[in-house]
């Protein structure tokens, strides 16, 4: 294996024996191993379903991002163009887990499960519409969580054997579609709060693209912004025309096609940091205001902060908004009753203590 160089040696390393590719499974040794000798992950050891959950999401982000066809299957090709082989390292020497934040890091895994976990009010893990229409104060239309079940890309998909399915595994695939699991979920709140990047500018494109023809015309365009245009007037927003909308987007993208947009309009080097705005404008109307409204000093502070991506930057905020939450609760529940506490109700204040390293932050469980 030496003759290999260094990323093919990680891909042989991780894969089955006799296997092309790296399924999901194959990761779950290397998990586990972290999660039983690395120092960041400590008070999760008695914890098995803690774990499950954190394991689950370290691989489905892994996915995200080196599997780029979706299908479950990483080549070696995949491992050669990403940073997997670097991130595995990095997470080997660090001792904060939290600084590697690609992929591993312990706060974004516990920002997307807490989403998930106030959404999934009946605990089946499973994300109905009317669950995900709730997402972040109900900001997204319904017309694009109709189209996120319908036509969104999906983990682990594909991964199977598609050719020739019986009308069993076709009603069982349609099922599926009724719902998001948390797999699922992860992809989808990892494209929605940063769309900068390749993958959830393709993970977009392809919920606009109704007709499924590779382009999205003004069309369709126009229909996903009408929902936008009510819901401003309902809410007493100033409404900002179709033309207007779309002439400012076209002047940011510059698409070769002046009659439509493309895939690749969007991942221009120029644009690519932008590009996203339309999706917002076209189905997440607190994000377009945002934009509407944005401040020029604090999108310059932005830029030179020291966050890698807009994922990073939400996670952070978003993290210390989860425990700045519980600290609230416990204050309060503590002023409520202070001195009837059993020894059951200790425990699990001891696991939810433990939860996000040791500070006094619940977990949802």
């Amino acid at each position: 294996i030496e003759s290999f160089r260094r990323s093919d040696r990680f891909f042989r390393l991780v894969k089955k024996v006799d296997a092309e590719f790296i399924d999901k499974e194959d990761f779950r040794p290397f998990i586990d191993e972290l999660l039983n000798c690395h120092p960041g992950l400590e008070f999760l050891a008695n914890h098995r379903e803690f774990q499950e959950k954190y394991a689950t999401t370290v691989i489905t982000r892994i996915f995200y991002v080196v599997n780029t066809g979706h299908d479950g299957k990483i080549t070696a090709r995949q491992v050669r163009r990403s940073n997997l082989q670097t991130a595995f390292l990095l997470v080997d020497d660090e001792e904060d887990i939290n600084k590697v934040t690609q992929y591993f890091s312990y706060e974004h895994f516990y920002v997307l499960y807490c989403r998930f976990w106030e959404l999934d009010q009946d605990r089946d893990y499973k994300i109905a519409r009317d669950d995900l229409i709730r997402y972040n104060d109900q900001s997204l239309s319904m017309l694009i969580v109709d189209r996120i079940f319908a036509a969104a890309p999906r983990p682990f998909a594909n991964s199977g054997n598609e050719s020739g399915l019986e009308d069993s595994d076709v009603k069982q695939h349609l099922a599926r579609r009724e719902y998001l699991s948390y797999e699922d979920f992860i992809f989808f709140m990892l494209s929605e709060e940063d769309k900068a990047n390749e993958v959830s500018v393709r993970y977009w494109f392809s919920c606009i693209d109704v007709l499924g023809e590779g382009k999205i015309n003004f069309m369709e365009m126009r229909r996903f912004y009408a929902l936008q245009l009510q819901r401003m007037q309902n809410l007493g927003h100033e409404i900002v025309p179709f033309e207007d909308m779309l002439c400012q987007m076209l002047d940011m993208i510059k698409p070769a096609n002046p009659d439509c947009l493309i895939v690749d309009d969007f991942l221009q080097p120029e644009c690519c940091q932008v590009s996203g705005a339309l999706f917002d404008a076209l189905f997440n109307l607190n994000k377009y205001l945002q934009f509407e409204q944005r401040d020029p000093f604090m999108e310059r502070q932005k830029r030179e902060d020291e966050f890698d991506s807009e994922w990073d930057r939400f996670a952070c905020v978003d993290y210390s908004r989860l425990a700045q939450e519980e600290e609230a609760r416990e204050e309060e529940a503590m002023e409520i009753d202070w001195v009837t506490v059993d020894d059951d109700d200790d425990d699990g204040d001891e696991f939810m203590h433990s939860a996000l390293g040791g500070s006094s932050r619940e977990a949802p469980f």
